[in-house]
This record gives structure tokens, C-alpha cells and sequence, in this order.
């Protein structure tokens, strides 16, 4: 089994918003995101443009190649980040699916306190998907609806050969609720000792 690994690269400028603009391919940058989203019942949960997922091309990712997004400014809210990914169905093309309904599994999550690289748990099934990716911010999260995503979303197509159940299967949206514990927390007043990440467990099958 190989793992490949997702890289977060951040650009050295300041600024209280940021979008995720590239998807870095072995240095290689395609693709762009708006800013921030906060309504968990929207389409655009899913990849940003109100759920659009068109692309320009679908990227040819090698199992255990490095993967990742850009940041067009520094993060400088603390939050957590997360990537999901959702197989294009069978006869269908990833410029032109949705990726509409339970589709969407969990590769990696790491709560509030760092950034980095990170191994994931996928085999590769020679098969197009989707690829999303978020960092919710959560400096504003102690109410219902405060917690801010920044979302973008890739094609990629993994080349190799592999098997493997996916899921715990979600959909965007759907996966969370604007109470959840990892969504609305007060970082400032009795400090949290424990996070606990929204949605649904990591893939490790």
C-alpha cells in the first residue's frame, strides 16, 4: 500500500481572510477558491462556488506523490483542516458530477495547534475524484453559525492500483450542523482542553 501525502503550502503575506487558490501536484499548481463561507446547509459547503465543482482539468495524482493547496495569504485564524474526497461515479466525469450525495469520505483531520504534511489513509483505485479541502477558522465559533469555512476543491485522477471499502460516507451538505462541538466552542473563555473534529471518522480501511 502506498500513502500519499497532502501538503498545506502557505504564502508569507498577512491578512484576517485567505482562500485556498492552487492545488499543488508535485509542484505543480492548478485551481482557485473564493473566500469564506459560514451557512453549513449551503451547497457552496461543498466546494465553495455554490456547489459547482467544474474545473478546468482533472490533475493525474501517483500514489504517494505529494498533493496539496495553496494559500494566497497566511492563515491567521487558529482552526481546524480537514480533506475529503468523493469517487466520481462510474460513466460520469468529474468536470461535469457534482458530487451531490452521500459521497464524501474523510482522508485527514487535525484539529487547532499546527499545519503540515500528513499521510493518507487511500489506496488508490485508478479512478477519478474529487478532492476537498477545508480550514474552518474557529476565532468566531462561540455561537451557532460563527465558525468560518475556507473551502476549495480539485479533480484528481490517482493512478495505481488498489481496493478498499470507502467511508464512513457523508454528504455537502449534511456532514455537519452549525451546533456541533467542533463548530461552535469558545477558545477565549474557559479555554478548551480537548477538541472534538465535525463530521464524520477518517477513512482507514
Amino acid at each position: 500500500m502506498q500513502f500519499p501525502t497532502l501538503l498545506l503550502l502557505l504564502a508569507p503575506a498577512a491578512n484576517g481572510h485567505y482562500a485556498f487558490s492552487s492545488l499543488v501536484s508535485n509542484g505543480v499548481m492548478s485551481y482557485y477558491s473564493k473566500g469564506t463561507l459560514t451557512d453549513v446547509l449551503s451547497t457552496s459547503i461543498r466546494c465553495n462556488f455554490d456547489g459547482a465543482t467544474k474545473s478546468a482539468s482533472t490533475k493525474t495524482v501517483a500514489a504517494g506523490s505529494t498533493v496539496g493547496f495553496t494559500a494566497v495569504t497566511s492563515i491567521s485564524n487558529s482552526g481546524t483542516l480537514k480533506f475529503y474526497m468523493a469517487k466520481v461515479p462510474a460513466g460520469q466525469m468529474a468536470a461535469t458530477w457534482d458530487g451531490s450525495g452521500n459521497v464524501w469520505f474523510k482522508t485527514f483531520g487535525q484539529g487547532p495547534g499546527g499545519l503540515g504534511t500528513s499521510a493518507l489513509p487511500w489506496r488508490s483505485q485508478d479512478r477519478p475524484f474529487l478532492l476537498h479541502f477545508e480550514h474552518i477558522a474557529l476565532h468566531s465559533a462561540s455561537s451557532a453559525g460563527g465558525a468560518q469555512f475556507y473551502i476549495s476543491c480539485a479533480h484528481i485522477k490517482v493512478s495505481g492500483v488498489g481496493s478498499g471499502n470507502l467511508g464512513p460516507l457523508v454528504a455537502f451538505p449534511g456532514a455537519y450542523k452549525a451546533t456541533d462541538p467542533g463548530l461552535m466552542i469558545n477558545s477565549y473563555y474557559r479555554i478548551p482542553t480537548c477538541y472534538t473534529l465535525p463530521g464524520p471518522g477518517l477513512w482507514t480501511d
